[in-house]
């Protein structure tokens, strides 16, 4: 299988990442980055050795690119998108799909159009962490799941991100920035979603940046920043999520799964890696589980590869803009709920992406 040429639009805080893993993985190679600032773009290519700094217009024109990487900020996200599509690029994009249901759907409409693939952020879910979770009940360790919960608590990003204001704007606020991680991985354990309830509320009506470069500024809140939610699955179980940026400290899981015959503890979905703990009647307490999977380490990127793979193969692809899409649907739900004082139902769904095969060597995404 050949290595195909990927574009990344957009040389931000995330991007360094993407450089990293996507030049190391079997499918993919990046051979040229761009940005609004051509010197950032510049100075990525530099730092990683990529043979071509240009602008945005001229990477979507190049007819060497196969696939778009968008990691533009989230309100840019559906016009690159429809920009690479239209150019004849697959695309791949930093998380959320889109800020609104009308613009993911515009994504996904275009790409079938043009027979094009859509990927976006997270994949996270593919790394051992999650895909050994996903085996673990599919091999009935806690027998049928009845309930899940999810916990996203801390204060906001404006103490450490260098460019924070986006984080507290409209396609901004927790859910929509921390809640993809969560609800694409209980979706990869879970399944769809059918209805929500929702309450959201923002608590300080304006941040400080204290981190650097931007320190003193002053940043007008204009999201819902704290979020908690109930989620019905379409098998029947039941969810609990929260995602605040009001939050100085806690001491609750990331991710639980509450099963028939026992608990699994899943790790943070922001992560690639473990620990994963189970509780069976009978133990006397928790006991740790082997990772059974690959790439426990940072991959950003591994999703990318894998539709890289699956545009050879023709097989799906994991990280899909049919699952992402929804993931969408599910977070807009919570606010719609909230506002309209009962629940919302989900209109769409998407398939449990395929898990990855056992065994597979580093840098691959197939057997």
């Amino acid at each position: 299988m050949k290595k195909l040429n990927v574009g990344i639009i957009g040389c931000g805080n995330i991007s360094g990442i993407y450089f990293k893993t996507c030049q190391k993985l079997d499918t993919t190679q990046i051979t040229a980055c761009a940005d609004l600032l051509l010197d950032r773009a510049q100075a990525k290519a530099k730092e990683f050795d990529i043979p071509k700094a240009c602008t945005v217009d001229e990477i979507l024109q190049d007819p060497a690119i196969d696939i778009i990487l968008n990691l533009t900020i989230p309100k840019a996200h559906t016009e690159v998108a429809l920009a690479a599509l239209k150019a004849g690029k697959h695309v791949y994009g930093e998380k959320p799909l889109a800020i609104n249901r009308a613009d993911g759907l515009k994504i996904l409409e275009a790409a079938k159009r043009k027979k094009l693939r859509v990927g976006s952020a997270p994949d996270t879910f593919l790394g051992a962490g999650i895909q050994t979770c996903r085996k673990l009940i599919e091999d009935g360790w806690i027998g049928q799941p009845i309930a899940a919960t999810a916990f996203m608590t801390c204060h906001g990003h404006e103490g450490w991100h260098p460019d924070p204001e986006f984080y507290y704007k409209v396609g901004g606020g927790p859910m929509l920035d921390m809640g993809p991680y969560y609800l694409t991985a209980l979706v990869n354990l879970m399944g769809p979603v059918k209805r929500v309830s929702g309450a959201t509320r923002a608590t300080f009506p304006e941040r400080l940046i204290t981190s650097q470069p931007k320190y003193g500024t002053t940043i007008k809140v204009d999201t819902p920043t704290h979020i908690a939610g109930t989620l019905e699955f379409a098998t029947g179980a039941i969810g609990t999520i929260i995602t605040s940026f009001d939050v100085w400290a806690a001491n609750l899981p990331r991710i639980e799964i509450f099963g028939t015959a026992g608990t699994l503890s899943v790790p943070d979905p922001n992560g690639f890696g473990g620990p994963i703990k189970l509780f069976r009647p009978g133990q006397p307490d928790w006991v740790e589980m082997p990772l059974a999977f690959g790439y426990a380490e940072n991959s950003r990127g591994l999703g990318v590869a894998d539709m890289a793979a699956a545009i050879q193969t023709g097989r799906p692809h994991r990280a899909s803009g049919e699952l992402a899409y929804h993931v969408l649907d599910v977070m807009l739900s919570f606010e719609d709920a909230c506002t309209a004082g009962k629940y919302a139902e989900i209109k769409s769904t998407c398939k449990q992406p395929a898990l990855f095969p056992l065994g597979l060597r580093p840098g691959s995404v197939d057997a």
